[in-house]
């Protein structure tokens, strides 16, 4: 038996409205699952977007949800056949469980799952609690030297990871040109940069969130493509920075004129991966792209990247506690702080927000 064990959470219950409950831990761990305290959790555009709009797609808040999904904490418990993790052990936890039987399961692709039960993607309570019940199979441990802050990170680090190593199969040598400097392009620089490309150029119509990547990454290259005009001349003022074609490129924007661009300024026989979510319908340069070899690969959430995260971390080839520009304790006030902070893209004290992290005390 597990509990009853006092837990408070942070609950949804509709647009604009969210606080903390108190949802008791009670029942049995299953086997192969374990208990977690949650200790931190950052706040995400989709959790905001949760919030403000009820909706994402085809998933809409219809009953009370825990919110949140970036999680690290500690195992409190485990269940039978738990060999991977014990009691005491910090973990960071993968949010997404798959069926584990479909088609797509079963051929590796368990990102796709149709059944996957998601934190945070209703009907699913997510993990801005005290205490979390969690598949064993999906809480990897962290090293000493990693923060339960880094922890939490690998869920966005993730996604960068993916887009990188699986899709782009970024190598040695390339030069990668990245669109979009919110969290995950950024973070998607970084990555490329820990991967050995040569030279990594991040575009954007920001100024300041240009100036933020500049500062958190020196080595890599800024590029504002606010006066360049069409995405034609966005290539070829690229292709000019470069000297040449970049070897693949990574659109964390959504934004129809980057995916233009990165399809023309990409080699033949490149890669252009498409991470952030735009318009259903887009007008791109097809033939372009056929007729080069230029490869269109989507990128959905991520699969395998928690042990790539974590070794990148640890082994300082990626630094993401930088980002993590505001923190915030466990209170009512001051989650819904973290929330307005985040859909604002300001904190209280003026600055940019990046990543708002909830530490749980």
């Amino acid at each position: 038996m597990v509990g009853p064990i006092e837990n408070e959470a942070m609950v949804l219950r509709k647009v604009d409205d969210m606080s903390l409950e108190s949802k008791p831990i009670t029942g049995s761990l299953s086997p192969g699952q374990c208990l977690i305290r949650v200790k931190a959790c950052g706040i995400c555009g989709s959790d905001v977007h949760y919030l403000k709009r009820g909706r994402i797609g085809d998933f809409s808040v219809r009953n009370p949800m825990v919110i949140g999904h970036e999680a690290a904490g500690i195992v409190e418990a485990v269940g039978d056949g738990v060999n991977n993790v014990k009691v005491g052990d910090r973990v960071a936890m993968e949010p997404g469980v798959p069926c584990g039987h479909c088609d797509l399961c079963k051929s590796g692709k368990y990102n796709l799952c149709p059944d996957v039960k998601f934190f945070a993607t209703p009907p699913i309570d997510g993990c801005l609690a005290n205490f979390v019940m969690h598949p064993a199979r999906f809480c990897f441990k962290l090293p000493e030297d990693m923060t339960l802050e880094e922890g939490a990170m690998c869920e966005p680090l993730s996604v960068a990871v993916y887009a990188c190593e699986t899709k782009a199969k970024v190598k040695a040598g390339d030069k990668v040109v990245v669109y979009g400097a919110g969290p995950v392009g950024t973070m998607t620089a970084m990555v490329a940069q820990g991967m050995g490309a040569s030279r990594v150029m991040v575009c954007d119509i920001d100024s300041s969130r240009l100036d933020k990547v500049r500062s958190l990454c020196p080595q890599v290259e800024v590029l504002n493509t606010r006066e360049l005009g069409g995405s034609e001349q966005t290539a070829e003022a690229i292709k000019g920075e470069l000297a040449s074609f970049a070897d693949c490129s990574i659109d964390c924007s959504g934004a129809e004129s980057a995916v233009q661009s990165a399809i023309k300024s990409t080699k033949s026989g490149g890669v252009v991966c498409l991470v952030g979510m735009g318009t259903p319908d887009m007008t791109l340069p097809i033939l372009n792209a056929a007729i080069r070899e230029v490869d269109i690969k989507g990128v959905f959430r991520y699969r395998n990247t928690y042990p790539t995260c974590i070794d990148l971390i640890s082994n300082k080839k990626v630094n993401v506690l930088p980002l993590v520009t505001h923190r915030y304790s466990f209170t009512n006030e001051d989650i819904l702080q973290a929330f307005e902070d985040c859909r604002r893209g300001e904190g209280r004290d003026g600055r940019s927000t990046i990543k708002c992290m909830i530490n749980i005390d």
